[in-house]
């Protein structure tokens, strides 16, 4: 075997060992995780206040917040508030699209790790909101004590 062929049959080895050793590692990375516990899930956090709230649009352009099936508001957002407009919207959008009646309320949650979420229990959506800043989160905060305007 002459010196270009030995390079030649190198070159067409390099990959086949480059992938070999790729796998080797991954298959070490998982076996170190699983003794080490390294992926070991975060803790559950736990619910420490929620409520269920329905909104209805007005045909000024307010939206009415109502305590779960209440037939009276506690509150009435007028003004911008492009967040909780276009949170509300997304969700809607959804609803509409599977058919379902604005009828159910949503579930807002306050958890004892300071994150406040907003559930749909009609289409199973889910909304970190202290993902959007804590300006757009005190909004949703704000309705869950609450704090009304009507």
């Amino acid at each position: 075997m002459n010196v270009v062929t030995a390079r030649q049959s190198m070159v067409q080895r390099l990959p086949a060992l480059a992938v070999s050793g790729m796998i080797g590692l991954a298959l070490v990375a998982a076996i170190t995780g699983r003794i080490t516990n390294a992926a070991a899930p975060p803790p559950v956090a736990t619910m420490v206040d929620g409520r269920d709230i329905r909104f209805e649009d007005r045909a000024d352009g307010a939206v009415l917040v109502f305590d779960g099936h209440s037939a009276v508001p506690f509150d009435v957002v007028t003004g911008q508030n492009g967040f909780l407009r276009g949170t509300l919207r997304g969700l809607a959008r959804t609803r509409k699209s599977e058919g379902i009646d604005s009828s159910t309320p949503f579930h807002l949650s306050a958890w004892n790790d300071n994150r406040l979420t907003l559930d749909d229990p009609a289409t199973g959506r889910h909304v970190e909101l202290e993902a959007f800043g804590p300006t757009n989160e005190a909004v949703f905060a704000r309705l869950l004590h609450g704090i009304g305007g009507v």
